[in-house]
């Protein structure tokens, strides 16, 4: 069955098991890149779920291939442009960070193919997050040229510790849903063919279970998050920072000419 819910177009919802509602990411022939209006709905959509008596958990998943390429070049262009685009892009990805966190409701996230961007932020923010093997997971931010910003800083430490999140969002290098699991990235990782199977299973097992239980124990959990919030504020800021500097520029001609960036290495930071 359906769902709608105001102002979201551009996410597919609907009730996949009774009180389970998908979320699904769906741009066709773009591995579900994310642009201005799919960036928007990412951070709108758990306020309407939370505040829906008819949802008891959620499940959010990549139509297709992919769970998500990241973010539309277009809208990355556009941010690197003007100032009015930039502050309602931080405005955003502010809010799918602090709402994903805030949504009372349990989330379950089933990762495969490409997991970039904002897709990402969701991928990893949900209470449970299950990767099919061949997934990758790719925090792409210092190869545009900016700061890794989004869920980066206040989620990975928490996740895989330090080391890893340093040595992963400082490379880019993409992990399979295999590796994720053994750092601790992602709670499961199952065999590609059992990835929605194993995924809404346990979408529905949340649903079927206590309310309070699983609302109150979430928030709590949720509170090693909160504390993280000034990390991930300063993050976010120093992101959308990088956006305004040639560093960005230069990462987004270089992936629109698909070769390697060349960073200048004259900084006065």
């Amino acid at each position: 069955m359906t769902k709608t819910y105001p102002g979201i177009e551009r996410l597919q919802l609907e009730f996949v098991a009774p009180r389970v509602l998908q979320v699904t990411l769906d741009s066709p022939g773009r591995l579900n890149a994310t642009d201005a209006k799919m960036h928007g709905e990412l951070a709108e959509i758990w306020r309407h779920a939370d505040a829906d008596p008819e949802v008891s958990s959620i499940l959010i998943r990549g139509a297709g291939k992919a769970f998500s390429a990241g973010g539309d070049l277009d809208l990355v262009q556009a941010m690197t442009e003007d100032f009015q685009v930039l502050t309602r892009v931080w405005r955003e990805a502010r809010d799918i960070v602090y709402n994903v966190i805030n949504c009372s409701k349990p989330v379950v996230s089933a990762i495969h193919g490409p997991a970039v961007g904002a897709g990402l932020v969701c991928a990893l923010l949900a209470d449970v997050s299950v990767a099919a093997k061949t997934a990758r997971i790719i925090d792409g931010h210092t190869r545009l040229g900016v700061a890794a910003g989004d869920h980066a800083t206040i989620v990975w430490p928490l996740l895989c510790g330090m080391a890893k999140a340093k040595y992963y969002l400082l490379t880019c290098e993409p992990l399979s849903g295999e590796e994720a699991e053994r750092i601790g990235l992602v709670s499961l990782c199952v065999e590609d063919d059992k990835l929605m199977e194993t995924a809404i299973g346990v979408t529905k097992r949340l649903a079927a279970g206590s309310p309070t239980a699983m609302r109150w124990t979430k928030y709590t959990l949720n509170n090693w998050l909160r504390m993280a919030g000034p990390s991930f504020d300063a993050s976010l800021g120093l992101e959308m920072l990088g956006f305004t500097g040639p560093d960005a520029r230069e990462g987004l001609a270089s992936l629109r000419e698909k070769r390697g960036p060349r960073f200048s290495t004259d900084s006065p930071v």
